[in-house]
């Protein structure tokens, strides 16, 4: 495990997490956690958590359909075109998140994207769409053979699970702190 600098090295992977949620060292108050009350209020009203609730278990859906059939292409020789037309419905998707979810960041923070409360979900974000922006230049310029398109789907799907995992372990600290804070009341909403 890689330590922050000014951390000692007996803190554990919780505490950094608690670090990362509090804002300590992003210049948010070390009480807010992962929303202050007014971000949190923000998320709450608006429309657009709504959005992202439904888009990414919908992106996760197709994601796992579209990784059968590449797979399955790579693995076969066969589906190319099934499987091609499942990483553009998967890209098309992913897009319609990114945008939706950089309305929703502007709404809760103030930021189109990059916000101290998501930050690093957002740049590893930014490599998930340049792989998935790769591969449709690819398919549609005609560049490389039916494996190495495929190929370079297969590595953007391994960064969007990356990312994902991201958004699912910062939702899950989210929803622990707020536990801790507000026992009686649930964490509603998702983030992006």
């Amino acid at each position: 495990m890689f330590r922050l600098i000014g951390m000692k090295s007996q803190e554990t992977h919780a505490q950094i997490a608690e670090i990362q949620l509090n804002g300590q060292r992003s210049g948010r108050p070390q009480s807010a956690g992962l929303y202050t009350s007014e971000e949190r209020a923000r998320r709450d009203a608006t429309g657009w958590t709504l959005v992202q609730g439904i888009l990414a278990p919908v992106q996760f859906l197709v994601f796992l359909v579209s990784l059968a059939l590449v797979s399955r292409a790579l693995w076969t020789g066969e589906g190319h075109q099934l499987a091609t037309a499942s990483v553009v419905l998967k890209t098309v998707v992913l897009y319609a998140i990114m945008v939706t979810g950089s309305i929703w960041e502007k709404v809760v923070f103030g930021k189109w994207l990059f916000a101290p409360a998501f930050f690093w979900e957002d740049v590893v974000s930014m490599g998930v769409i340049a792989l998935h922006t790769a591969y449709l230049v690819m398919v549609f310029a005609g560049y490389g053979t039916q494996a190495e398109q495929l190929t370079v789907a297969l590595v953007a799907y391994g960064t969007y699970a990356i990312n994902a995992a991201q958004f699912v372990y910062k939702l899950r600290m989210a929803r622990l702190q707020a536990e801790r804070s507000s026992p009686s009341m649930p964490l509603r909403g998702v983030a992006a």
